[in-house]
């Protein structure tokens, strides 16, 4: 899994909020169960789904932290062929976009910033300036000609 610097920081930021969280959801569970009867105690019942959501993203953090490969400096240089990293300017039916291949955990399609593993990301890949493309997206075949990588 692909991580920019910055993603990097965010993901660390997050975890040790998360792990600094912990404390705070144990005060609420014992704040809960001093409320009485656990089995129709509703307080009981979010501050133990919480706590639980809140482990369940602390493991998921921890292991995508493990596994994760930091995307140098070296590879936020001009590119000559679309990697993870790049700045892509693409035209389309759509118009003209702009698109930031990132690794999984970065990517926030909304906002432009595409999964090296998408089906768009994927076909982005290896490819060169001035390269069209055709991509099978929930739209339907959409084809892209590379204007620009950055």
């Amino acid at each position: 899994m692909y991580l920019s610097p910055e993603g990097l920081k965010k993901l660390k930021e997050e975890l040790e909020k998360r792990k600094h969280s912990r404390a705070e959801i144990a005060q609420k569970i014992q704040e809960a169960k001093a409320l009485g009867d656990l089995s129709e105690n509703a307080e009981y019942q979010e501050a133990l789904a919480i706590q639980s959501f809140n482990e369940g993203r602390v493991m998921e953090l921890e292991e995508i932290l493990r596994q994760a490969e930091v995307i140098s400096e070296e590879m936020n240089h001009r590119h000559e062929a679309v990697e993870i990293s790049a700045q892509v300017k693409v035209e389309s039916k759509f118009g003209n976009q702009q698109f930031t291949i990132v690794g999984s955990s970065e990517a926030d399609p909304v906002k432009g910033f595409i999964s090296n593993e998408s089906p768009l990301g994927r076909a982005f890949i290896g490819r060169k300036k001035g390269q069209e493309i055709e991509v099978d997206t929930p739209k339907g075949k959409v084809k892209y000609k590379i204007v620009e990588i950055l």
